[in-house]
């Protein structure tokens, strides 16, 4: 069986192989990552960024977002990730740390903070007042970070509770006025694309989520196209390849050994899929990497 799709840690990233990071802060100036970023990934931190310059495609899960000046990103780990594209001129305050650095010595409740899920929005756009107060939070923690003291630890682990505070009456706010405009129709295609996610890789046909939905798989169909001007087969289609092409990346996963863990009933019919929906059979997916 093929092993589990890649997760980076924080050294990873970083190019570090001094041990294993548990938190860093990333400033304007820093040097992006020498990793291909735009080849899909997970990881096991959770990271917290303001873009203060240019601009970045960013894909988690099967979602699209465009970050610019005055975005907040928030990212949490196990969720797939890519950046397309990222400007020249990107320039971010970005913190990253482990649920273990927070949870260690505090008594912070991870549930309360809805945004460092898997399934919430991954990028807001800020109003100037929010975007001032977090880049003072985030400047913040980046002095607190830089600065030696015995005690260097825990003033990081506070400071980091209170923007993580701070971030939630922000994100709480944002929910309660999105779901307040968003159609009966809307909120039934997002849970759809959340048992996407969760399921694509062994469910591929439309009863199932219809059933999970109480919905007839006509219904179901009509509806997420008409919302996302994709039909429910397609977001199915694109998960599987997502999904396909992260275990491709690893050298030790054969293309017969995927199509196993994808469910696929052999190989050729794993092989035919995939060259259909990515133009590219598996094989020559996996050398052009």
């Amino acid at each position: 069986m093929p092993s589990s799709i890649p997760t980076y840690g924080i050294n990873t990233i970083l190019n570090d192989k001094n041990g294993e990071l548990e938190v860093f802060f990333l400033g304007e100036k820093s040097e992006h990552s020498e990793i291909d970023l735009s080849i899909p990934y997970k990881s096991n931190y959770y990271k917290i960024g303001i873009c203060t310059k240019g601009t970045a495609n960013l894909k988690v899960n099967l979602e699209d977002y465009e970050v610019k000046k005055n975005c907040l990103m928030l990212m949490s780990p196990n969720i797939i990730k890519q950046w397309p594209g990222v400007s020249k001129d990107f320039k971010a305050l970005s913190l990253f740390f482990t649920r273990d650095f927070i949870t260690s010595t505090t008594l912070i409740n991870f549930d309360q903070f809805t945004f460092l899920e898997s399934f919430s929005r991954h990028v807001l756009k800020l109003s100037n007042k929010e975007t001032e107060d977090i880049h003072a939070s985030m400047l913040l923690l980046q002095q607190k970070y830089e600065t030696p003291n015995p005690y260097r630890s825990e003033i990081l682990k506070t400071t980091i509770a209170g923007l993580l505070f701070e971030i939630a009456a922000i994100y709480n706010q944002y929910e309660v006025t999105a779901s307040s405009k968003q159609s009966r129709a809307q909120l039934l295609t997002r849970d759809f694309k959340k048992l996407v996610i969760t399921y694509a890789f062994k469910q591929r046909g439309l009863k199932f989520y219809a059933e999970k939905l109480f919905i007839s798989p006509k219904h179901l169909t009509e509806t997420v196209k008409a919302v996302s001007g994709k039909t429910a087969g397609q977001w199915l289609t694109e998960a599987v390849v997502l999904q396909a092409k992260i275990l491709l990346q690893d050298p030790a996963n054969t293309v017969a050994a995927i199509s196993d863990l994808l469910h696929f009933p052999d190989q050729a019919t794993f092989s035919k899929f995939f060259k259909k929906s990515s133009g590219y059979s598996p094989l020559a997916y996996k050398q052009g990497l």
